[in-house]
């Protein structure tokens, strides 16, 4: 079979890998819901619990909407691979013609799609709900939408490791959180930065260093955890 049909049939698998964890999370729209729920409300939370005072709010803001996004993204992350896992996909993917590194991209894109994105997409509200100065929004929806994807094919490591184990998402949390906390750093550096008048393109390059080295090698991570949680 020629290349430029092998590269065809690669598009059309990852396109339908795509669209099925999509419509699969349209069926079951708590999966997706929850992570953003947990999200805004945690956020709301912290006036209460902290002081309603404009300027500490300002000031904490960039960490907490940061740490709280982070941990929204965790809650999704043990069904990542889980319901293929237990309907035997997982094991049909093995045995496709097509990469395995290429279909878990596909996954995680999913992923990202229905979490990291609205999670981004929320982040103005629930700044300005924590008295963020304006001029610091555009630079937490970027350093959110360059981060949550990096926060999706990390966790994808973890959640392939832990698909096998019937209550894998405590170890899961375990596995990934370590590997969080550059992402953690530089993103709400980036806030801060924004606040304070610093320049913020440094904390988001270095956000989009971290992307395209997930990009590189979790791929990789991701289908070699596959082969050792199904064959052992």
């Amino acid at each position: 079979m020629s290349e430029p049909a092998d590269k065809q049939h690669l598009g059309i698998a990852l396109g339908a890998t795509l669209m099925r964890d999509l419509n699969r999370m349209r069926r079951r729209p708590g999966d997706v819901l929850n992570p953003l729920v947990f999200y805004a409300l945690a956020v709301s939370l912290f006036p209460m619990g902290i002081s309603p005072e404009a300027s500490l709010l300002a000031v904490m803001a960039p960490g907490l909407l940061w740490v709280t996004a982070l941990l929204a993204a965790l809650l999704s992350l043990d069904g990542l691979f889980r319901s293929d896992f237990d309907d035997g996909s997982l094991e049909q993917m093995m045995l496709c013609p097509h990469p395995l590194t290429s279909l878990a991209v596909a996954k995680v894109a999913a992923h990202w799609l229905l979490t990291g994105l609205p999670m981004a997409l929320m982040a103005p509200v629930l700044g300005i709900l924590l008295a963020l100065p304006m001029n610091s929004i555009g630079v937490l929806m970027a350093s959110l939408v360059l981060g949550s994807a990096s926060l999706s094919l990390i966790g994808g490591i973890g959640a392939a490791l832990t698909v096998g184990l019937p209550r894998g998402s405590v170890l899961l949390s375990l596995l990934v959180l370590p590997l969080y906390i550059p992402v953690l750093i530089f993103g709400s550096g980036a806030v801060q930065a924004a606040i304070m008048g610093d320049a913020v393109l440094p904390h988001l390059a270095l956000l989009g260093a971290l992307l395209a080295a997930a990009l590189i090698f979790s791929p990789w991570a991701i289908a070699a955890s596959l082969r050792i949680s199904i064959n052992g």
